[in-house]
């Protein structure tokens, strides 16, 4: 059995930390979105179909041509047209029942594993509160019957997640759709048309692990979930008088110095060098080769590759890119004064994240003078400069 796995969009909703990589490139946990889709593939398949558009380099550049032996095809989507183009993309390298499933949902394997077992024709459902929100999937017995999105009188309280089994013959379907009322080839519509020529699809019932990581602040919520697992080891060097409690991995090549306080769940990458009389806790992420200097603290957020906090500094519920410099005596606010929860701006819209605590997000390559002050749910563009004593309130754009 194959999968086929879409990685080809930017991901408008995450900017902007989407500005130089796809979004399933992010990083959670210490590996790419993408990296956990295809572990979780792993045992299931035995190769995967990988759909790229979008600096589709940065998805080959890291993968190659196998992950832990599961061999690897790519192919590209030229422009994003929608889920139904995409998946059709793969139709030259598929003849066999396959997995289809995107590159930034995090899937438990037992889920893929149920779907597989579905005679190769399976679509996923969870009951929901409020099926009027989502894609409500119409059953008749152990078949689906219909998908309708976000109606008005659902006609279950099915919520379609997005993750299939489907048999080669979908293709042809897929082949003859149209375009929907918002411009795209809408996979739902392919589904339909199979069904309706009475072709067999079976609902699997979920109610574990389904995590879709669409927007900044679900970049923590996957990482918090993802840790919630994470394993104590010690394998690079934790100085005399470091303190390390709970489920904290501190990987070869890192540091972990004199007078820090570590308190997991807290992944330390190789490279990074913490302290001295650093506080690192909640689930947090130090990637690769950053520094955390001098009496900062650091409360569950994802610190990525090459950044730099710098000396009495608090950095909290927070997503720092790439490269990020932030100057001695930078503070992010996470919380509001109303006990509120923090909102943050998407594609123009000012949404509720659902979320009590939540900080900045930094895209690669910003950096803050000395005694910058953030507010909370504040994003930093590319690039982004502040000046000395600055307080920023509102998002900022870089380069």
């Amino acid at each position: 059995m194959k999968a086929v796995v879409l990685a080809a969009g930017e991901g408008t909703r995450m900017r902007p930390l989407t500005a130089d990589r796809p979004k399933p490139m992010l990083p959670v946990a210490g590996k790419p979105l993408l990296e956990h889709v295809l572990d979780a593939c792993q045992p299931v398949v035995d190769g995967v179909v990988l759909v790229t558009g979008y600096r589709a380099d940065a998805v080959e550049d890291h993968f190659g041509d196998e992950h832990d032996g599961l061999a690897l095809t790519y192919v590209t989507q030229e422009e994003q047209l929608g889920t139904a183009h995409a998946f059709g993309r793969a139709a030259p390298y598929v003849d066999e029942p396959f997995l289809a499933l995107n590159g930034d949902v995090l899937v438990e394997p037992a889920l893929l594993e149920s779907l597989a077992a579905a005679d190769g024709a399976a679509m996923t459902v969870q009951h929901v509160d409020a099926p009027e929100h989502y894609g409500v999937v119409a059953t008749d017995g152990d078949r689906v019957t219909g998908i309708v999105e976000k109606p008005d009188d659902p006609p279950s309280s099915l919520a379609n997640l997005g993750i299939y089994a489907f048999p080669p013959e979908l293709f042809e379907h897929i082949e003859a759709v149209e375009l929907s009322p918002r411009g795209e080839y809408e996979v739902t519509d392919a589904i339909q048309s199979y069904v309706d020529a009475g072709g067999r699809l079976v609902p699997v019932e979920h109610d574990g692990v389904w995590l879709d990581v669409g927007r900044p602040w679900e970049l923590l919520a996957a990482n918090e979930h993802l840790l919630a697992g994470l394993e104590r080891g010690i394998e690079g060097t934790v100085e005399e008088g470091a303190t390390l409690e709970g489920p904290v991995a501190v990987e070869p090549g890192a540091r972990v110095r004199s007078g820090a306080y570590l308190e997991g769940p807290v992944l330390v990458q190789s490279g990074a060098d913490v302290g001295p009389n650093a506080y690192v806790r909640g689930a947090t992420v130090v990637g690769p080769d950053v520094r955390v200097g001098n009496a900062v603290e650091v409360k569950n957020s994802i610190l990525m590759a090459d950044t730099h906090v710098a000396h009495l500094s608090y950095v909290g519920d927070s997503v720092l890119g790439r490269a990020v410099n932030f100057g001695a005596g930078t503070n992010v606010a996470n919380l509001r004064h109303d006990d509120g929860n923090v909102r943050m701006m998407v594609k123009g819209d000012l949404v509720d994240t659902g979320r009590r605590k939540l900080g900045v997000v930094a895209a690669d390559g910003v950096k803050t003078g000395i005694d910058t002050s953030i507010n909370a749910g504040v994003k930093l563009g590319p690039g982004a400069r502040t000046t000395p004593n600055e307080t920023v309130l509102k998002d900022r754009d870089g380069r």
